[in-house]
């Protein structure tokens, strides 16, 4: 895996395209585990987690997508996810070097058709209010994208919903 999209030569759209394939991935790996998943969940801190995915026990997850280094090293916000979940995983391409990668958080290697698990996800369960609130949260974002999908006019209530 060169770390580019095929047909994508490195530039500004490149890492982008990287990581919309590597959520991909992401999303069919955890579905396989049994997780729902949503992509770019807006969290109650105003952060945005890559890829949010929660259980049939209500276990939430979220995966930080990582296209290089450069992306790696340019973001230090990802701690703070752990505050709104039970395990915390990064989601790398083959080439990138995990010995750079922060060790108490889990590993995933992902391309756009799905993701190998290297490292399990150190569990530190949420307080059960914060559960509750990621869980609704979770729950009206994938709500309202769908609703978008069959009234696309109907954009109005996710800020009153999500805020």
């Amino acid at each position: 895996m060169s770390g580019f999209p095929p047909g994508s030569a490195p530039g500004a759209d490149a890492e982008p395209a990287l990581a919309r394939l590597l959520a991909r991935g992401v999303r069919r790996a955890l579905g396989d585990l049994g997780f729902a998943t949503v992509t770019e969940l807006v969290l109650a801190s105003g952060r945005r987690a890559d890829v949010a995915g929660i259980d049939r026990r209500g276990e939430i997850v979220i995966v930080e997508v990582k296209t290089s280094l450069a992306d790696l090293r340019a973001d230090r916000k990802w701690p703070e996810y752990r505050e709104f979940c039970d395990a915390l995983l990064f989601a790398v391409p083959a080439d990138f070097p995990l010995p750079a990668l922060p060790p108490d958080a889990g590993l995933l290697v992902a391309d756009g058709f799905g993701a190998a698990l290297l490292r399990e996800a150190p569990r530190h369960p949420l307080p059960a209010a914060r559960r509750r609130a990621v869980t609704l949260r979770f729950a009206l974002t994938a709500s309202l994208r769908l609703g978008r999908i069959e009234d696309p006019a109907r954009n109005d209530l996710e800020p009153a919903l999500l805020s």
